[in-house]
This record gives C-alpha cells, sequence and structure tokens, in this order.
C-alpha cells in the first residue's frame, strides 16, 4: 500500500510560494508608482520651461548729436590763404576698464561701477562716439578732410582719444551722468603730440532710472564733442 501524501508537507511548500509572488507583485507596485512620480516630476519641469513666459528683451538706447549745429562746433580757421586745409585722422577711441561695453554703466557707491539688466546701449560707447567726432569735426570747417582709421589716406594730423568716464552716479541726489574722453592731437610728420586735454561734462538725470540717464548722456555728449571739435580745430590751425 502506498502511503497517501502528507498535508503538513504539502502547506509548507505553499507558504514561500505565496510570500514570494506578494513580494514580487508589492516590489512592482513600488516601481509602478516610482516611474508615474517621476513621469509627474518630468512634466511638471518640461511644462514649466516650455509654457513659461520669456523675460522680455532690454530696451537699447544709443547716443547721438542730433542737437549739435554747425554754428555750435564752426571756427575761423587760421589758415594763411594759400595753405592747403589740412586733413585730419581719426582713430577709433578706446575704452578703459569696465567701459568697453554695449552695457548702461552706473554707479551707487565711489570706485564701483554696475550695470543695469533691462537697459542696454546698441553699441559700446566708444563705438558709438567715434562717428560723432569726426562729424563734429567736419562742422568745423577747418580741415579739408575728417577720415576714420584705418584709412589709406595721408593726413596732417592724427586724433587720438579715449572714453574715460560714462556713468550715472546715483550716489547724488538728484543723480547725474558725468562723461569724460580724453583726446591727443599728434602730428604725422614729426610725430610730437601737439596737445592733449581731457574733457568732462556732468549733467543732472530728468529721472532716477536708466532713461532719464540716457537723455543726459546724450546731453553731456554734446557738449563734449563741441568742446573738442574746438579746441582740435583750434590747435591745428595755429
Amino acid at each position: 500500500m502506498t502511503p497517501a501524501p502528507s498535508t503538513h508537507s504539502q502547506r509548507t511548500h505553499a507558504q514561500p510560494t505565496q510570500a514570494l509572488r506578494r513580494s514580487r507583485s508589492d516590489g512592482a507596485t513600488r516601481t509602478r508608482a516610482g516611474l508615474a512620480l517621476a513621469t509627474a516630476l518630468l512634466l511638471s519641469g518640461c511644462g514649466s520651461t516650455l509654457f513659461s513666459k520669456p523675460a522680455d528683451p532690454p530696451t537699447l538706447f544709443a547716443l547721438n548729436d542730433s542737437s549739435l549745429s554747425a554754428t555750435t562746433t564752426a571756427v575761423q580757421p587760421n589758415i594763411p590763404a594759400n595753405a592747403a586745409a589740412p586733413t585730419l585722422i581719426v582713430h577709433a577711441m578706446r575704452a578703459a576698464s569696465g567701459y568697453a561695453t554695449a552695457s548702461i554703466v552706473y554707479a551707487r557707491r565711489a570706485n564701483e561701477i554696475e550695470y543695469f539688466n533691462d537697459s542696454r546701449w546698441v553699441q559700446s560707447p566708444a563705438e558709438m562716439l567715434t562717428p560723432l567726432i569726426a562729424r563734429a569735426l567736419e562742422r568745423t570747417h577747418v580741415y579739408h578732410a575728417v577720415v576714420r582709421a584705418p584709412t589709406s589716406a595721408r593726413g596732417n594730423w592724427l586724433l587720438d582719444t579715449e572714453l574715460v568716464r560714462l556713468q550715472h552716479d546715483f550716489s547724488v541726489s538728484p543723480s547725474r551722468v558725468r562723461l569724460t574722453l580724453r583726446a591727443h592731437l599728434i602730428d604725422t610728420t614729426t610725430h610730437r603730440v601737439l596737445g592733449s586735454k581731457d574733457f568732462d561734462a556732468t549733467v543732472v538725470s530728468a529721472s532716477e532710472d536708466a532713461r532719464g540717464g540716457v537723455v543726459a548722456a546724450n546731453l553731456a555728449v554734446q557738449q563734449v564733442m563741441a568742446e573738442l571739435a574746438r579746441y582740435c580745430a583750434t590747435q591745428t590751425s595755429r
């Protein structure tokens, strides 16, 4: 007679199998939950990136000489009647450290400069000022030609300029803009420095923001352009 299988033995083998199934089921559930959470977080991040409003572009400003008339810079040339009018070469303006940028500079404390985030120049001030200098010199009617370097033309004089400062100063009230240019006039034949001078203008800002500073900066530019043109014309026509 063959003995009947033990009921106790069957229960003993069934228990580990059921536990293993439950463990696998719990693991799969946790995996699905983790994947769902990761997917939700990923979609949330993508959504905020894809559908968030982009930052507004900065407002762009320019320097100009629109109010500078020919009568402002006209000079009676002291040139002999039988002499040819000289030609002046204008070098591209250099800029001091911190100012060779299209960022608009402001200051709240001495010896410290900052830049506006939402307002910029269309070009660096030095790039915008070079053609303004050439136009101001042409208006003096002293020169046969005013030519910007680089050029193959031969000139009698060379004008070298540097932007020393152009900043909106908020350390005083009302705030003001200060512009400082340094100029060197050079005889191209002898390479002698004919003259050197700093030109400085300070203009009170109409408002305590970048736009008010830009208006003041343009007024300062017009003052300095007129003074620089008269100085150069007087020096080179002696």
